[in-house]
């Protein structure tokens, strides 16, 4: 181990090395999305993977468990969704961070105290008229923006140990369903029951302006995420399909450059949510049809045309496993998926590793019955703590729960 460990080494520092000596600017925004993501995608798979899988062969060769720590309570309606800020210190300088938002208009921001438990430190309100369905933190954990029925995306912004609301995004005609943020910060996208999926580039002096209008989708679209590396977008929907987005280098027009439908593998119903793992070379989406799917999207992009897309394809399914829709589902930088449902359960699920097939298949790890009184809307990994997961409930709670090895 030591040996291959070396030189896996070596081919991680090469990969830096070859990522500092490209010229970006003598790219063309295709072929250096291409370029960057194949290195980037390279040595990311490979970092995660050879540190991840160690802790990972050591958690399924011991017996688990998801131990309740806290339980957040203070919010008057469901809990929609959760986010935890990749960058704590830059609000306050707290050592953990969680967004939540609700049926109650309101969002509130928990914050890692010196007892070391999650007490709510400021309550957003009076800006959204309607429930808040989504919340999203900038990779610099500055802002945060806010996802309402009234048909609006607030963005908020920490300023002097305050949140402020510093911009509203106007356009969709009703509920706005999913706000996401792009790896790069530099732009934002959001998704509404209009059926359509707004793209908005970030300007200087807290300004967005409206780059695209996504016209593909044929109901409702239920939630947006960007890849974890590269400027390419996803959205699924009610319509059952899962649609990929990129932007043309020579137009700047987005396109949509791949539909995942039922011929092609894909979700029999309504697909509700979709996540990446860390190195983005994986992508897993949960559905109506009370199963998860996991994608290979390690091939690079490269939209000089459609037909010069590289197609993302479907790796396996889980099923049996949830007996209600799946609401969330999410992966840790470890390797570990998480799903959340109407049945009120928590199933967590890890790749079966040392397996001889070809295609890479996963078992359920454990399954936390009962885990909320009702529906989980969301469940969400603290990026900063591997082990820590969050889930929200139709019953107004926030649930934080550690995976641990039992002896």
């Amino acid at each position: 181990m030591d040996g291959l460990g070396s030189g896996l080494k070596v081919l991680i520092e090469l990969s830096r090395l070859s990522l500092s000596l490209i010229d970006r600017d003598s790219l063309t925004p295709p072929h250096s999305r291409a370029l960057l993501f194949v290195l980037t995608s390279s040595l990311l798979s490979s970092e995660f993977r050879v540190s991840s899988s160690q802790t990972l062969m050591e958690l399924l060769d011991s017996n688990v468990d998801l131990k309740e720590l806290q339980k957040l309570q203070g919010h008057a309606d469901r809990v929609w969704g959760l986010a935890w800020n990749p960058a704590p210190h830059n609000c306050g300088g707290a050592s953990a961070m969680l967004a939540s938002c609700s049926g109650d208009k309101t969002l509130r921001i928990w914050q890692m105290g010196p007892t070391h438990r999650l007490d709510c430190s400021t309550i957003l309100e009076d800006t959204h008229t309607r429930t808040v369905r989504s919340c999203a933190w900038s990779p610099c954990g500055k802002f945060l923006a806010t996802a309402s029925f009234d048909s609006t995306t607030a963005i908020w912004k920490y300023v002097g140990g305050d949140f402020e609301c510093v911009a509203t995004l106007e356009g969709h005609e009703n509920e706005v369903k999913s706000v996401t943020w792009s790896s790069s910060g530099t732009f934002l996208a959001t998704c509404s029951r209009d059926k359509t999926v707004w793209i908005w580039e970030v300007q200087p002096g807290d300004e967005y302006d409206c780059v695209a209008v996504l016209q593909g989708h044929s109901q409702d679209v239920k939630m947006v995420q960007w890849h974890p590396l590269v400027d390419v977008l996803v959205s699924v929907s009610y319509d059952n399909s899962i649609k990929v987005w990129a932007e043309d280098g020579d137009s700047d027009d987005w396109h949509c450059v791949q539909t995942l439908n039922e011929g092609s593998s894909g979700h029999a119903s309504t697909v509700w949510s979709v996540a990446f793992n860390s190195s983005g070379d994986r992508m897993v989406t949960s559905s109506d049809d009370l199963t998860l799917k996991i994608w290979d999207t390690s091939s690079a992009i490269s939209q000089t045309d459609t037909e010069g897309f590289a197609s993302w394809r479907h790796l396996c399914t889980l099923s049996g496993y949830h007996g209600r829709t799946i609401f969330s589902a999410h992966w840790s930088s470890e390797g570990i998926i998480a799903s959340g449902a109407g049945d009120d359960a928590l199933c967590l699920f890890v790749e079966e590793k040392g397996n001889s097939i070809e295609e890479p298949s996963y078992r359920l790890l454990l399954k936390k019955e009962k885990a909320h009184d009702m529906d989980i809307n969301s469940v969400r990994w603290n990026p900063k703590d591997q082990r820590i997961l969050a889930s929200a409930s139709d019953d107004g709670t926030i649930k934080i729960w550690e995976v641990r090895e039992i002896s």
